[in-house]
């Protein structure tokens, strides 16, 4: 895949587009609705209260909303953050039973670490041994257990994803910029009609900060700072990174992650728990329905940064929307918006014959979903690849 040169510094105005504005949209859309419950659950099991939570989601809002614009603009890039799913599960299900304010001063540590792993270069010579076939492989891996979702679907209600494929296969013959769009209108319609879509009242308040004082303790650190920073930087930085590649962009991943946990660093102490590197939701900014001109699709990461910032200001009570919506038009969704990225994945990663075995113990490996020593399969996908490109190097 060609690599992908920034776009020159004109006006954002003439660069964004309906289609990036969608896209962020949907980026935020699907990365909320389907994990906010578990950060929410995070927060519980360490012992924050209800206004503490909505601290939580500002400080969370506020972070991607921050590093999702800057580092797009600076860098012209599509560069989307996203909270640590996998660091949530883990604190969600981890029964520390820890004072919040050591949970906070872990947080901290973890945040600084990644930081420094960022600026020393540390963390991009590791990204160097990747081979491109291999990043795509991982992606494609990633991205096919949402493709295979928007199928598996048909088992449970047939009518909703059949629907919502037929309006964006009319989209891409009619229209194709805005296939995604009808899709996403044509399941609102349907779930509105089935009675699917809840219409109770949900109050809106602004989210209020509130600063908890940091505190350390050997179990937090062991417990909760390393494990949160092996967990953010090996599931979710590192797929992060192979995304933007495997899309054909170069992008400083040292600034990057450096800057990310810079930001993390700051916003801790109100709830951020860890910020990363996007690879799922990234996608649906890398692709061509974001963006025709590639050098442009930064704007869907402003974009996504826009809606990031009303998801902080809102705290709480946007994520309770969001996380209203049927799990089925979710899951349609994503698996829809991300056939694109999926299938240019899978091209990349058989573009090159001397690299077909390992790119496809790559995929599968990562699309196992194994979880091994609390590290999702992405790692593992990519530690097998190299295992067998190196094998086959020698032989």
């Amino acid at each position: 895949m060609p690599v992908t040169t920034p776009a020159p510094r004109p006006a954002l105005a003439a660069d964004i587009s309906l289609q990036s504005l969608l896209a962020g949209l949907l980026t935020v859309l699907v990365s909320v609705a389907s994990s906010v419950v578990i950060v929410f659950e995070a927060a519980r099991q360490l012992g924050a209260n209800q206004a503490q939570i909505s601290s939580w989601m500002w400080a969370l809002g506020l972070g991607l909303g921050v590093s999702c614009i800057a580092l797009s603009w600076r860098y012209r890039l599509p560069v989307v953050t996203a909270w640590s799913t996998p660091g949530a599960a883990m604190l969600a299900v981890g029964g520390t039973h820890l004072p919040l304010s050591d949970a906070i001063g872990a947080f901290m540590l973890a945040a600084a670490l990644s930081a420094l792993i960022g600026f020393t270069g540390v963390f991009a010579r590791l990204m160097r041994v990747i081979p491109p076939a291999l990043a795509a492989a991982m992606l494609a891996g990633v991205l096919l257990r949402f493709g295979l979702g928007l199928f598996e679907q048909l088992q449970q209600q047939w009518l909703l994803p059949l629907a919502m494929l037929l309006a964006w296969l009319l989209g891409r013959r009619l229209l194709p910029r805005y296939a995604v769009l009808a899709s996403l209108v044509a399941g609102l319609a349907l779930c509105l009609g089935q009675g699917q879509l809840t219409s109770g009242p949900l109050p809106l308040s602004l989210a209020a900060p509130i600063l908890t004082l940091p505190t350390w303790s050997v179990p937090a650190t062991i417990g909760i700072a390393l494990p949160l920073l092996v967990v953010t930087m090996a599931s979710q930085n590192l797929p992060g990174v192979a995304a933007l590649q495997a899309a054909g962009y170069r992008p400083p991943v040292s600034a990057i992650i450096g800057w990310i946990g810079v930001i993390n660093l700051v916003l801790a102490p109100f709830g951020a728990f860890a910020l990363n590197l996007a690879a799922i939701t990234a996608a649906i900014c890398l692709g061509p329905d974001a963006h025709p001109d590639a050098r442009r699709r930064y704007t869907a990461a402003i974009s996504a940064g826009l809606f990031y910032l009303l998801l902080g200001l809102l705290g709480a009570s946007v994520a309770i929307g969001l996380a209203a919506l049927p799990p089925a038009l979710i899951a349609c969704l994503a698996g829809i918006a991300l056939l694109g990225t999926l299938g240019g994945a899978l091209a990349s990663a058989m573009d090159n014959p001397s690299s077909h075995d390992a790119a496809l113990v790559t995929f599968l490996i990562t699309a196992s979903d194994i979880s091994l020593l609390g590290v999702g399969s992405a790692f593992w996908g990519l530690l097998g690849g190299l295992l067998t490109a190196w094998m086959l190097r020698q032989r």
